[in-house]
């Protein structure tokens, strides 16, 4: 499984970067988004895959109707 968000669209995932101690000393690091399974309607579709959550905040993983 690839680290990306599963909505059309978006695909958000890992970045590098580096992490920097009190003495600014730098080591190089990666930036996860925050991924959640979840059941959405994908293309008429209804899938459990992984979303980021600004996908779930700003309505874009659509959750099937009950």
């Amino acid at each position: 499984m690839s680290f990306k968000c599963q909505i059309p669209g978006c695909g958000k995932g890992p970045k590098s970067g580096f992490s920097y101690s009190h003495s600014n000393r730098a080591t190089k690091r990666i930036f996860r988004p925050n991924l959640q399974r979840q059941k959405v309607v994908i293309e008429g579709r209804t899938m459990t895959v992984y979303v980021c959550t600004d996908c779930i905040k700003s309505g874009r993983a659509l959750r099937p109707t009950r």
